[in-house]
């Protein structure tokens, strides 16, 4: 098709060349923008990677100076087990509730989010008894 000048296309032919217009500015608008995604991506991947490395720079110090580096947060950071914590409170009391024991655990720090399994672990074990719902002692 030989070039025609403007004035001579017909409506047809202005909306398929408006259409086709449309559909390459779309096209480059979305390749634009999947360049600027990688580039963020890319540009997180570097953060991320900084991030880590001063945290195990920082780690390393913590260790080399006698203390516990790390990110996760330890069960039972007071010291021991849960389990240990939970029969020496019970061991103590000589009677105690479950409320109790949980502040107990609280006050020493210790996270017991399976208190009750614990509980009956010790129960099943032979080490504490249940003489009434939510009431444990010494076996």
């Amino acid at each position: 098709m030989a070039k025609k000048n403007l004035s001579e296309l017909t409506s047809d032919e202005l909306y398929e060349l408006a259409r086709a217009r449309e559909e390459q500015e779309a096209a480059e608008a979305k390749e634009a923008t999947r360049a600027r995604i990688d580039a963020l991506r890319a540009t997180k991947r570097e953060l991320l990677a900084r991030h880590r490395r001063e945290l195990a720079e920082i780690d390393a110090e913590i260790r080399s100076l006698g203390g516990r580096g790390g990110r996760a947060k330890r069960r039972g950071s007071a010291g021991g087990n849960v389990t240990d914590h939970v029969l020496e409170i019970v061991t103590k009391a000589k009677k105690i509730s479950t409320r109790e024991i949980k502040d107990e655990l609280e006050g020493r720090g210790v996270v017991a989010n399976n208190l009750a399994q614990t509980l009956a672990y010790l129960k099943r074990q032979g080490k504490v008894a249940s003489p009434a719902r939510s009431i444990y002692t010494p076996a």
